[in-house]
């Protein structure tokens, strides 16, 4: 317990390490971009960390079963507990797996979710500093899964027409794209997020459709900080429960 925090978000209550992986704002930018629609049933969240944006979807859209996906024995052992802390055991289950290998390795799940998310590494190795925490160094730089394997996977995992959301970095837009091509994931939505309005794009939140045509909506950017420092109306609205 000591080295644990217990924090609360988005209506959510969570354990998380204090020396290892910590979700950030990105987390909570999908867990807000990535709407649920009724027609949205299964959701699968792909490296789920301590299992924040899937516990949020869970408890934002009460109609949703989650299954949240963590390669790490320590994260998925924490998400599991944040589960039961947040009595969500009926609707969300925990799965201790490799997201590159599931393809192979669990063809129940293949073409059975309505939505996946993520909130991958976005460094390759051999670029940034990879931190000498192994939790923190895994969810960062694409030591356990890249994004070739992500889109691949998040594919496989998808009936046709599902939808596919994702948070990352503005600066491997391009290959976010051509992968999703690839495996018959047709963009549909996109927002740059930018710390202030001056300020370049720091993230880009992804909406992508399996099977979908050819047309694709850009948002207004998301803008972080006001002037003063203080989180915008739009972005203090992404944290309310």
């Amino acid at each position: 317990m000591d080295n644990l925090s217990f924090d609360s978000i988005c209506g959510v209550s969570l354990y998380q390490s204090k020396e290892g992986y910590r979700f950030s704002l990105d987390s909570i930018l999908l867990a807000g971009f990535a709407k649920c629609s009724k027609g949205i049933r299964r959701v699968a969240d792909l490296g789920a960390g301590s299992g924040v944006v899937g516990l949020v979807l869970a408890m934002r859209y009460p109609w949703t079963e989650v299954l949240l996906i963590e390669i790490q024995e320590g994260l998925s052992s924490l998400a599991q507990r944040n589960v039961d802390i947040n009595q969500l055991s009926q609707r969300v289950q925990v799965l201790t797996a490799d997201a590159a290998s599931i393809n192979n390795g669990y063809p129940d799940l293949i073409e059975e979710f309505d939505a996946v998310v993520s909130n991958p590494p976005f460094r390759k190795p051999g670029t940034g500093r990879i931190s000498p925490c192994s939790e923190r160094a895994i969810a960062r730089h694409e030591i356990k899964l890249t994004l070739t394997d992500l889109i691949r996977t998040s594919s496989a995992l998808l009936k046709n027409r599902g939808r596919f959301f994702m948070v990352y970095h503005p600066c491997r837009f391009s290959e976010v794209i051509y992968a999703m091509k690839e495996f018959l994931l047709e963009p549909k939505r996109v927002r740059f997020v930018h710390p202030d309005n001056i300020s370049e794009a720091t993230m880009v939140l992804i909406e992508a459709v399996k099977g979908g045509g050819v047309e694709l909506k850009v948002d207004p950017p998301l803008l972080v900080y006001e002037r003063d420092g203080l989180y915008t109306e739009e972005m203090a609205a992404f944290y309310a429960a």
